[in-house]
Protein backbone atom coordinates (compact mmCIF):
# COMPACT_ATOMS: atom_id res chain seq x y z
CA UNK A 1 0.00 0.00 0.00
CA UNK A 2 1.67 3.33 -0.88
CA UNK A 3 0.93 5.98 1.64
CA UNK A 4 -2.12 8.49 0.67
CA UNK A 5 -1.62 11.90 -0.94
CA UNK A 6 -1.54 14.78 2.00
CA UNK A 7 -4.76 16.90 1.96
CA UNK A 8 -4.98 19.68 0.48
CA UNK A 9 -3.80 22.27 3.40
CA UNK A 10 -6.75 24.90 3.09
CA UNK A 11 -9.19 22.30 4.21
CA UNK A 12 -7.33 22.86 8.38
CA UNK A 13 -8.89 25.92 7.45
CA UNK A 14 -12.65 23.95 7.01
CA UNK A 15 -12.07 20.51 9.00
CA UNK A 16 -15.89 19.88 8.65
CA UNK A 17 -15.69 19.99 4.88
CA UNK A 18 -14.14 16.28 5.88
CA UNK A 19 -15.87 15.57 9.13
CA UNK A 20 -19.32 15.96 9.64
CA UNK A 21 -21.27 18.58 12.16
CA UNK A 22 -22.12 15.54 14.66
CA UNK A 23 -18.29 14.28 15.09
CA UNK A 24 -17.05 18.02 15.30
CA UNK A 25 -20.03 19.32 17.74
CA UNK A 26 -19.26 22.32 19.64
CA UNK A 27 -16.42 23.08 21.42
CA UNK A 28 -18.13 24.99 24.43
CA UNK A 29 -20.46 22.13 24.85
CA UNK A 30 -18.05 19.54 26.71
CA UNK A 31 -14.93 21.07 28.20
CA UNK A 32 -12.99 19.07 31.03
CA UNK A 33 -13.97 19.95 34.86
CA UNK A 34 -10.76 20.79 36.31
CA UNK A 35 -11.90 21.89 39.40
CA UNK A 36 -8.95 22.80 42.02
CA UNK A 37 -6.66 20.03 39.97
CA UNK A 38 -3.27 21.88 38.23
CA UNK A 39 -4.23 22.47 34.62
CA UNK A 40 -1.16 20.45 32.39
CA UNK A 41 -0.19 20.61 28.98
CA UNK A 42 -2.42 18.64 26.64
CA UNK A 43 -0.86 16.62 23.71
CA UNK A 44 -2.03 14.02 21.09
CA UNK A 45 0.38 11.35 19.86
CA UNK A 46 -1.12 9.55 16.69
CA UNK A 47 0.13 6.63 14.78
CA UNK A 48 1.74 7.34 11.42
CA UNK A 49 1.70 10.82 9.58
CA UNK A 50 -1.81 11.86 10.19
CA UNK A 51 -1.22 15.44 10.76
CA UNK A 52 -4.49 17.13 10.12
CA UNK A 53 -6.26 14.79 12.59
CA UNK A 54 -3.77 15.09 15.26
CA UNK A 55 -4.06 18.88 15.04
CA UNK A 56 -7.65 18.60 15.01
CA UNK A 57 -7.40 17.17 18.51
CA UNK A 58 -4.53 18.90 19.84
CA UNK A 59 -6.86 22.63 19.48
CA UNK A 60 -9.66 20.93 20.46
CA UNK A 61 -7.07 19.77 23.94
CA UNK A 62 -6.37 23.25 23.50
CA UNK A 63 -9.68 24.93 24.01
CA UNK A 64 -10.67 23.25 26.74
CA UNK A 65 -11.86 19.71 25.57
CA UNK A 66 -11.50 16.59 27.14
CA UNK A 67 -9.59 13.98 26.07
CA UNK A 68 -12.30 11.08 25.07
CA UNK A 69 -14.22 14.03 22.69
CA UNK A 70 -10.46 15.18 21.36
CA UNK A 71 -9.72 11.52 20.83
CA UNK A 72 -12.79 11.25 18.38
CA UNK A 73 -12.81 14.46 17.11
CA UNK A 74 -9.30 13.82 15.54
CA UNK A 75 -9.76 10.27 14.21
CA UNK A 76 -12.98 11.19 12.58
CA UNK A 77 -10.99 13.28 10.00
CA UNK A 78 -9.49 10.01 8.81
CA UNK A 79 -12.74 8.18 9.07
CA UNK A 80 -14.16 10.95 6.04
CA UNK A 81 -10.66 10.95 3.92
CA UNK A 82 -11.66 9.67 1.07
CA UNK A 83 -7.30 9.16 0.02
CA UNK A 84 -7.15 7.08 3.71
CA UNK A 85 -7.27 3.75 2.20
CA UNK A 86 -7.30 1.86 5.59
CA UNK A 87 -9.82 3.77 7.54
CA UNK A 88 -13.25 4.83 7.29
CA UNK A 89 -14.59 6.16 3.70
CA UNK A 90 -12.67 4.83 0.80
CA UNK A 91 -10.81 2.17 3.13
CA UNK A 92 -10.22 -1.38 1.61
CA UNK A 93 -12.84 -4.31 1.35
CA UNK A 94 -12.88 -7.36 1.98
CA UNK A 95 -12.10 -10.42 -0.36
CA UNK A 96 -15.79 -10.33 -1.28
CA UNK A 97 -15.96 -6.14 -1.80
CA UNK A 98 -17.51 -5.18 1.47
CA UNK A 99 -16.59 -2.71 3.60
CA UNK A 100 -15.89 -2.96 7.36
CA UNK A 101 -15.07 -0.67 9.41
CA UNK A 102 -13.39 -1.29 13.25
CA UNK A 103 -13.39 1.13 16.11
CA UNK A 104 -13.13 1.38 20.29
CA UNK A 105 -12.27 3.86 22.71
CA UNK A 106 -11.45 3.76 26.12
CA UNK A 107 -12.23 6.88 28.17
CA UNK A 108 -9.74 7.86 31.54
CA UNK A 109 -12.31 5.87 33.85
CA UNK A 110 -11.78 2.83 32.38
CA UNK A 111 -14.81 3.26 30.29
CA UNK A 112 -15.00 1.24 27.00
CA UNK A 113 -16.72 1.24 23.88
CA UNK A 114 -16.15 -1.21 20.36
CA UNK A 115 -18.04 -2.04 17.38
CA UNK A 116 -16.94 -4.38 14.98
CA UNK A 117 -17.32 -5.14 11.19
CA UNK A 118 -19.61 -2.37 10.70
CA UNK A 119 -20.74 -2.04 6.91
CA UNK A 120 -22.18 1.45 5.68
CA UNK A 121 -20.78 3.90 8.79
CA UNK A 122 -18.48 6.00 8.32
CA UNK A 123 -17.69 7.07 11.79
CA UNK A 124 -17.26 4.40 13.75
CA UNK A 125 -14.87 5.92 16.70
CA UNK A 126 -17.89 8.03 17.66
CA UNK A 127 -20.19 4.87 17.09
CA UNK A 128 -18.07 2.94 19.31
CA UNK A 129 -18.33 6.02 22.20
CA UNK A 130 -22.43 5.80 22.03
CA UNK A 131 -22.18 2.02 22.67
CA UNK A 132 -19.98 2.71 25.48
CA UNK A 133 -22.16 5.12 26.58
CA UNK A 134 -25.76 4.27 25.92
CA UNK A 135 -26.08 0.70 25.93
CA UNK A 136 -24.86 -1.81 28.66
CA UNK A 137 -22.58 -3.45 26.54
CA UNK A 138 -18.90 -2.81 25.48
CA UNK A 139 -19.13 -4.49 22.15
CA UNK A 140 -21.61 -4.28 19.35
CA UNK A 141 -21.36 -6.56 15.81
CA UNK A 142 -22.14 -6.47 12.65
CA UNK A 143 -25.52 -6.00 11.81
CA UNK A 144 -26.61 -5.31 15.25
CA UNK A 145 -23.98 -2.69 15.64
CA UNK A 146 -25.32 -1.26 12.47
CA UNK A 147 -28.53 -1.51 13.55
CA UNK A 148 -28.03 0.52 16.75
CA UNK A 149 -25.81 3.08 14.57
CA UNK A 150 -29.43 4.03 12.45
CA UNK A 151 -31.22 4.29 15.70
CA UNK A 152 -28.71 6.75 17.10
CA UNK A 153 -28.62 8.99 13.49
CA UNK A 154 -26.26 7.70 12.01
CA UNK A 155 -26.57 8.41 8.19
CA UNK A 156 -25.60 5.17 5.68
CA UNK A 157 -23.15 5.76 3.13
CA UNK A 158 -21.66 3.91 0.56
CA UNK A 159 -17.88 3.50 1.81
CA UNK A 160 -16.26 1.61 -1.48
CA UNK A 161 -14.69 4.35 -3.35
CA UNK A 162 -14.15 3.67 -6.99
CA UNK A 163 -10.34 4.01 -6.70
CA UNK A 164 -10.81 1.00 -3.61
CA UNK A 165 -12.87 -0.80 -6.35
CA UNK A 166 -10.27 -0.70 -8.85
CA UNK A 167 -7.76 -1.76 -6.82
CA UNK A 168 -10.38 -5.17 -5.42
CA UNK A 169 -10.89 -5.97 -9.07
CA UNK A 170 -7.49 -6.03 -10.00
CA UNK A 171 -6.38 -8.25 -6.73
CA UNK A 172 -9.32 -10.33 -7.87
CA UNK A 173 -8.26 -11.07 -11.06
CA UNK A 174 -5.28 -12.15 -10.07
CA UNK A 175 -6.80 -14.96 -7.92
CA UNK A 176 -5.04 -15.12 -4.86
CA UNK A 177 -7.65 -15.52 -2.19
CA UNK A 178 -5.02 -14.39 0.61
CA UNK A 179 -5.31 -11.48 2.17
CA UNK A 180 -2.43 -8.89 1.53
CA UNK A 181 0.34 -8.60 4.04
CA UNK A 182 3.50 -6.61 3.80
CA UNK A 183 4.93 -4.01 6.42
CA UNK A 184 2.71 -0.94 4.57
CA UNK A 185 -0.62 -2.84 4.71
CA UNK A 186 -1.83 -1.33 8.07
CA UNK A 187 -2.34 2.20 8.47
CA UNK A 188 -4.90 1.59 11.64
CA UNK A 189 -5.07 5.38 13.26
CA UNK A 190 -4.47 5.18 16.71
CA UNK A 191 -4.79 8.30 18.92
CA UNK A 192 -3.93 8.80 22.21
CA UNK A 193 -4.74 12.39 24.38
CA UNK A 194 -4.28 13.94 27.49
CA UNK A 195 -6.24 16.90 28.29
CA UNK A 196 -5.75 20.19 30.31
CA UNK A 197 -6.56 18.06 33.85
CA UNK A 198 -4.19 15.43 33.30
CA UNK A 199 -6.27 12.54 31.82
CA UNK A 200 -5.83 10.39 29.80
CA UNK A 201 -8.29 9.12 26.57
CA UNK A 202 -7.86 7.04 23.20
CA UNK A 203 -9.48 5.93 20.06
CA UNK A 204 -8.37 3.50 17.47
CA UNK A 205 -10.06 3.09 14.30
CA UNK A 206 -9.63 1.21 10.59
CA UNK A 207 -11.35 -0.60 7.85
CA UNK A 208 -8.70 -3.53 8.97
CA UNK A 209 -6.71 -6.03 6.60
CA UNK A 210 -6.59 -5.51 3.05
CA UNK A 211 -9.01 -8.45 1.16
CA UNK A 212 -9.20 -10.19 4.12
CA UNK A 213 -11.53 -12.89 4.37
CA UNK A 214 -15.50 -11.88 5.26
CA UNK A 215 -15.65 -10.97 8.94
CA UNK A 216 -12.12 -10.94 10.00
CA UNK A 217 -11.21 -8.87 12.82
CA UNK A 218 -8.15 -7.49 14.03
CA UNK A 219 -6.83 -6.00 17.15
CA UNK A 220 -7.94 -2.45 16.39
CA UNK A 221 -11.74 -3.24 18.05
CA UNK A 222 -10.35 -5.26 20.72
CA UNK A 223 -9.50 -3.71 24.14
CA UNK A 224 -6.15 -4.36 25.69
CA UNK A 225 -5.21 -5.34 22.19
CA UNK A 226 -5.50 -2.36 19.82
CA UNK A 227 -5.65 0.33 22.40
CA UNK A 228 -5.64 0.34 26.08
CA UNK A 229 -5.87 3.32 29.13
CA UNK A 230 -5.33 3.39 32.27
CA UNK A 231 -5.62 6.98 34.14
CA UNK A 232 -3.30 5.61 36.91
CA UNK A 233 -0.68 4.60 34.85
CA UNK A 234 -0.76 5.62 31.24
CA UNK A 235 -2.15 4.62 27.69
CA UNK A 236 -1.10 2.44 24.41
CA UNK A 237 -2.08 1.81 20.80
CA UNK A 238 -1.18 -0.61 18.23
CA UNK A 239 -0.95 -0.56 14.32
CA UNK A 240 0.31 -3.50 11.93
CA UNK A 241 -0.92 -6.88 11.46
CA UNK A 242 -3.80 -7.46 13.82
CA UNK A 243 -3.24 -11.15 14.46
CA UNK A 244 -0.03 -10.67 16.05
CA UNK A 245 -0.87 -7.86 18.49
CA UNK A 246 -3.69 -9.89 19.76
CA UNK A 247 -1.43 -12.68 20.84
CA UNK A 248 0.29 -10.72 23.06
CA UNK A 249 -2.66 -8.51 24.22
CA UNK A 250 0.19 -6.10 23.03
CA UNK A 251 -1.61 -2.41 24.14
CA UNK A 252 -2.39 -3.84 27.71
CA UNK A 253 0.81 -5.41 28.14
CA UNK A 254 2.48 -1.93 27.30
CA UNK A 255 0.52 -0.15 30.26
CA UNK A 256 1.28 -3.05 32.76
CA UNK A 257 4.95 -2.37 31.73
CA UNK A 258 5.21 1.05 32.83
CA UNK A 259 2.77 0.13 36.06
CA UNK A 260 5.76 -2.12 37.07
CA UNK A 261 8.41 0.68 36.34
CA UNK A 262 9.47 0.71 32.40
CA UNK A 263 9.31 4.24 30.73
CA UNK A 264 7.09 4.46 27.74
CA UNK A 265 9.80 3.78 25.22
CA UNK A 266 10.73 0.84 26.97
CA UNK A 267 7.59 -0.65 27.47
CA UNK A 268 7.21 -0.82 23.80
CA UNK A 269 10.49 -1.96 22.85
CA UNK A 270 10.04 -5.44 25.07
CA UNK A 271 6.35 -5.68 23.71
CA UNK A 272 7.56 -5.68 20.34
CA UNK A 273 10.51 -8.09 21.30
CA UNK A 274 8.01 -10.20 22.78
CA UNK A 275 6.38 -10.79 19.18
CA UNK A 276 9.63 -10.93 17.57
CA UNK A 277 10.60 -13.73 20.45
CA UNK A 278 7.51 -15.92 18.90
CA UNK A 279 9.15 -16.04 15.36
CA UNK A 280 12.68 -17.11 13.22
CA UNK A 281 14.42 -14.38 11.30
CA UNK A 282 12.56 -11.32 10.13
CA UNK A 283 9.55 -11.21 10.23
CA UNK A 284 7.48 -10.05 6.64
CA UNK A 285 4.85 -8.44 9.00
CA UNK A 286 4.82 -4.83 10.64
CA UNK A 287 3.39 -4.61 13.99
CA UNK A 288 4.10 -0.84 15.99
CA UNK A 289 3.01 0.65 19.31
CA UNK A 290 2.73 4.21 20.29
CA UNK A 291 2.47 5.25 24.25
CA UNK A 292 2.15 7.27 26.90
CA UNK A 293 2.70 7.76 30.71
CA UNK A 294 0.94 9.82 33.26
CA UNK A 295 4.65 12.02 33.78
CA UNK A 296 3.83 12.92 29.73
CA UNK A 297 6.58 11.12 28.35
CA UNK A 298 5.70 9.06 24.96
CA UNK A 299 7.48 6.03 23.49
CA UNK A 300 7.34 4.72 19.97
CA UNK A 301 8.58 1.39 18.18
CA UNK A 302 8.57 -0.80 15.39
CA UNK A 303 9.09 -4.43 13.70
CA UNK A 304 9.91 -2.54 11.06
CA UNK A 305 11.51 0.86 9.54
CA UNK A 306 8.63 2.62 8.16
CA UNK A 307 6.75 3.52 11.14
CA UNK A 308 6.19 6.93 12.12
CA UNK A 309 4.14 8.69 14.61
CA UNK A 310 2.65 12.32 14.78
CA UNK A 311 3.14 14.59 17.85
CA UNK A 312 0.84 17.54 19.15
CA UNK A 313 2.02 20.20 21.90
CA UNK A 314 2.07 23.38 22.71
CA UNK A 315 0.78 24.48 19.41
CA UNK A 316 3.35 22.38 17.48
CA UNK A 317 2.76 19.43 15.34
CA UNK A 318 5.02 17.57 14.33
CA UNK A 319 5.70 13.63 12.73
CA UNK A 320 8.36 11.66 14.16
CA UNK A 321 10.03 8.34 12.60
CA UNK A 322 10.16 5.89 15.01
CA UNK A 323 12.63 3.53 16.56
CA UNK A 324 12.31 -0.03 14.80
CA UNK A 325 13.78 -3.37 15.28
CA UNK A 326 15.27 -3.70 11.68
Amino acid sequence: MNRRDFIDKSSLLFPSVLVSPKIIGDLDVKKIKTGNKRISSPYVISTWNVPEANLIAGESLDKNMNAIDAAIRGVAYEEANIKNTTVGNGGSPDRDGNVTLDACVMDENGNCGSVLAVENIVHVAALAKDVMEKTPHVILAGKGARKFALDQGYKPENLLSPESKIDWLDWLEKGNYNPKINVENHDTIGMLCRDKAGNLSGACTTSGLAYKMQGRVGDSPIIGSGLFIDNEVGGAVATGLGEEVIKTVGSFLIVELMRNGLNPQEACEKAINRIISKHKGKPNFQVAYIATNKNGEIGAYSIHNDFSYTFYKNQTNQNIKSKSVF
